[in-house]
């Protein structure tokens, strides 16, 4: 009885105060949005791989959300193949857990392989097979009934553009054409996940280009992902990005968010121009009015009164801020010194895989948004 008054008191608040009501109601649907958006396809908790007594993997936790493309990075040896291959159903890893699509790899292998397609770095095709007769053989081996398997080809040799060489056979294509067909028997059972190993190695600049846009728009409806040692690759079609290094994570998150996270400061290269202007010291002493905080300064003359200056301020400086390439224009005017070229450096990936693959592995914190939990 108590527990009902105490129910009707709650209700009575809500109904004097309807703004606390409606709160609670938004928060609830927003809180349903956020979970349904971004579904998680791919968990990995606390994974370990031991090959005798050599630790292949260590400790290692991710998740990958529908519709995200992860960069899946590391020098060799680091255990990237081996997580590959756990999640494939190719091996059990010797503690922890790895879901696909809510399904455990170690009790259910058969129904997570029919949720992956797969790529591996060389691509098994039968080369005295035409382009259609494989895809055939591709579809009957994944148990696709015959009823579906003419549209499955035809799908999937779209998606890949294998259109023009459909009838011809494998060992006639060039390489470009052998990992579209490649793709195309991973994704002829329509599956929600894509695994793909270096899947440009040994292509041209072009064919790496349609690939690379092939593999951007997979990744629009499906999970993708994509190891590879092209770290371009990654900056160009990766939304996440995952390094691991000795067997453990060293980093995961956006390219964004690694390279802020890894950011002692911004990196600037300017090359002035100045009446007068003859010694780097000279410059240097001029340099030192632009405020605190600026280190790691060079100078080199290229021509007479002409210096290409680099410096860093870094983030916690106090004159570090969002409008700095406003205050040293201001500073460069007030010295008298022509400003002929402004470059802030951005932090390139390879610049964050050399560091941290150079260093002691480390684990960072995963971003809010991969912590989520799976879709109920």
């Amino acid at each position: 009885m108590q527990k009902i008054h105490k129910c009707n008191r709650l209700l009575g608040n809500f109904s004097e105060r309807p703004q606390i009501y409606t709160s609670a109601i938004n928060l609830f649907t927003y809180s349903l949005f956020f979970v349904i958006i971004i579904r998680i396809m791919i968990e990995v908790h606390k994974l370990n791989k031991q090959y005798g007594s050599f630790a292949a993997v260590k400790d290692v936790s991710f998740s990958v959300g529908k519709g995200q493309v992860l960069g899946f990075l590391g020098p060799n040896g680091a255990g990237k193949t081996t997580v590959m291959k756990i999640l494939t159903g190719y091996h059990f890893p010797t503690s922890g857990e790895a879901l696909i699509d809510g399904i455990s790899v170690q009790e259910e292998p058969v129904e997570v392989k029919k949720r992956i397609g797969y790529l591996p770095e060389s691509v098994p095709l039968y080369g005295d097979l035409t382009v259609d007769e494989y895809l055939s053989f591709v579809a009957e081996a994944r148990l696709l009934p015959r009823t579906e398997t003419k549209s499955a080809i035809k799908r999937s040799a779209a998606a890949c553009g294998l259109e023009p060489v459909f009838t011809q056979r494998i060992e006639t294509l060039s390489k470009g054409y052998r990992q579209r067909v490649g793709l195309s028997q991973a994704i002829i059972h329509d599956p929600p996940i894509l695994i793909l190993d270096e899947p440009t190695t040994g292509l041209d600049p072009n064919q790496i280009i349609e690939i690379r846009s092939l593999i951007k728009s997979l990744g629009k409806s499906k999970t993708v992902i994509l190891s590879t040692h092209i770290l371009q690759e990654v900056e160009a079609v990766c939304s996440q990005v995952l390094i691991i290094n000795e067997g453990r994570i060293a980093a995961q998150g956006s390219p964004e968010e690694i390279a802020l996270s890894m950011k002692s400061g911004d990196t600037w290269e300017l090359i002035l121009k100045g009446q007068g202007l003859q010694t780097a010291p000279e410059l240097e002493g001029k340099l030192a009015r632009l405020g605190t905080g600026v280190s790691a300064v060079s100078i080199h003359a290229l021509d007479k009164g002409i210096f290409r200056l680099g410096f860093i301020i870094p983030i916690s400086a106090p004159d570090s801020s969002p409008d700095q390439g406003e205050r040293i224009f201001d500073w460069a005017v007030s010295e008298g010194l022509k400003i002929l070229g402004m470059n802030r450096k951005k932090l390139s990936m390879e610049d964050i895989f050399v560091k941290l693959t150079n260093e002691a592995a480390g684990e960072f914190p995963a971003p809010s948004a991969l912590q989520a939990g799976r879709e109920q």
